[in-house]
């Protein structure tokens, strides 16, 4: 008897990737981010997803600075994410270059005890999140920092038996758990709900973040 086909009918897609030159690159982008936290109106004036006071979130303007550690982020960033665009509309490339980017971006600093609640982020279609610095956990803090999405699909887990309960992602009910390293950049869908488990360490856990939608003008 053939085997039966196993077809995955529906998908959440992630993006995976690292800036190339992120040492040189994270180096600058430290001493801007660490620079403009004490700068007078460089903090969030009205948070939303719930966070505790060791975390400092910044104004949502980041990508309009012309620092040009920020500006080659912000062009590695697209460039990422355009490709994932391109690859999951079937877009050309006439199409990216018309496609019309509109933007908030931000940064974290955590400190000790810092974390941030479930959360999503509404009025966007793709979110990113790019790794400054993780910090140093300290030994046995296995979570700290720890960036985590919860599965969509979690209703699954209403009953679990010998038939299901050893699926593993992307056909289990677990969350997707990751942690971040320096230079790692990650892409995924706006509307999926993650959080960030408290960061136990000293020093600081940086991180950029930003959120997309779009327009698509008519060709000329």
């Amino acid at each position: 008897m053939p085997a039966p086909e196993v077809v995955n009918m529906f998908a959440v897609p992630f993006a995976f990737s690292r800036h190339p030159e992120h040492t040189r690159l994270n180096a600058a982008l430290k001493r801007y981010i660490l620079a403009a936290e004490g700068a007078a109106g460089s903090a969030n004036p009205r948070p939303l997803a719930q966070r505790n006071a060791a975390v400092f979130e910044s104004h949502f303007n980041l990508f309009r600075e012309s620092d040009a550690a920020i500006q080659e982020l912000k062009t590695f960033c697209w460039d990422q994410l355009l490709a994932v665009i391109g690859r999951l509309n079937r877009y050309d490339l006439p199409t990216l270059n018309r496609l019309q980017i509109f933007n908030d971006c931000w940064f974290h600093v955590t400190r000790r005890g810092g974390f941030f609640g479930v959360h999503n982020h509404p009025n966007a279609s793709w979110s990113g999140v790019y790794c400054v610095d993780p910090g140093l956990p300290e030994p046995g803090a296995k979570n700290s920092g720890l960036l985590s999405f919860i599965n969509p699909m979690i209703m699954s887990a209403m009953h679990l038996d010998a038939g299901t309960a050893d699926m593993q992602l992307p056909y289990g009910y677990q969350i997707a758990k990751i942690f971040l390293e320096a230079g790692h950049l990650v892409i995924f869908p706006s509307w999926v709900l993650h959080d960030v488990k408290p960061f136990e360490a000293d020093g600081e856990r940086i991180t950029i973040a930003f959120n997309c939608w779009f327009t698509l003008p008519d060709a000329a």
